[in-house]
């Protein structure tokens, strides 16, 4: 086991130090493609791989939106902006993300709620503890602040190769809930909402993912099958196609055959109503037989 926890800390290291450079970067004025594109560029100069395309979803979109090659969208003034970035090391995944408030600044009592609802679930984490509680912290915590936790979002466990896998980290006091168990490792990431607390798919997906592996059957053209096997059967964009295909239009191409062979899951923005505003904060723990290590926290 030690030397995957050592490349799970190598990954969460890597994580870390990627969303605290993409952070920077949001300001009014800059282009999102720009900070998702400077973050997985990051990822590889440390060492490792992007585990999933850093996103960066902004006021009512709580996740998934990741820009299409050439997307003029910028960071606007008094956004509140969800920078979601991960890495894998030998398939050892880590997940982490924050968030930048610009009308309400560092003392953002939104964001403010997001992260303590972190930290007051990692608190009480370890093995045996049931994901109820966890769950609990998170509600009670946003609640007590006069906010929603996003109720249909949650975190997940990740695996080697496997972004998202069982237990299902709730962001309430789910009853059904399981128990955290020793070796496991979990993305915790509360999204706190001024609005209902509800999210729904809405716009274009720009993340995609194999259903399964690729079989001899499937006949692919080699040059698109070759591209994949550099997803290592995690989630890619249209960007990853461009780039491993060489140009927009062969990565198009290669979209279209994979969408009518029916090979890939897509994955749109996940939103509330225009108006509302969501805060998100995660971290990646792993579960030991003693306690809990936050992976994604950088040393102070």
């Amino acid at each position: 086991m030690k030397l995957e926890l050592d490349k799970l800390r190598q990954s969460g290291r890597i994580s870390a130090t990627a969303l605290a450079h993409g952070r920077k970067m949001i300001v009014p004025g800059a282009r999102i493609e720009d900070i998702q594109r400077a973050v997985e560029a990051k990822i590889r100069e440390l060492g490792g791989q992007p585990a999933f395309p850093a996103q960066v979803s902004r006021n009512h979109i709580a996740a998934h939106y990741c820009s299409p090659p050439g997307d003029p969208t910028t960071v606007q003034a008094g956004d509140i902006v969800k920078l979601d970035c991960g890495t894998h090391v030998d398939g050892y995944v880590t997940d982490n993300a924050t968030t930048v408030d610009l009308r309400d600044g560092e003392g953002s009592l939104l964001c403010t709620a997001s992260r303590m609802a972190l930290e007051n679930a990692i608190s009480v984490m370890g093995p045996g503890v049931s994901l109820t509680e966890v769950g609990r912290q998170v509600e009670t915590t946003i609640e007590s602040m006069g906010f929603r936790p996003v109720r249909n979002l949650c975190g997940h466990g990740v695996a080697r190769y496997t972004i998202h896998c069982s237990p299902s980290v709730p962001n309430y006091a789910d009853s059904k809930a399981a128990k955290l168990r020793p070796n496991m490792t979990i993305a915790c990431e509360p999204f706190a909402s001024d609005g209902k607390g509800m999210i729904d798919v809405d716009g274009t997906a720009e993340v995609f993912m194999l259903k399964r592996d690729l079989r001899p059957k499937d006949n692919l053209p080699a040059a698109i099958e070759k591209a994949l096997q550099q997803s290592d059967g995690l989630p890619f964009a249209r960007r990853d196609l461009e780039r491993w295909l060489g140009s927009l239009k062969a990565g198009e191409e290669a979209l279209k055959v994979l969408r009518k062979k029916d090979l890939v899951d897509e994955y749109p923005p996940l939103c509330e109503r225009t108006g509302v505003r969501i805060a998100q904060f995660e971290h990646t723990i792993f579960i030991s037989e003693t306690g809990a290590e936050v992976i994604t926290r950088l040393p102070q």
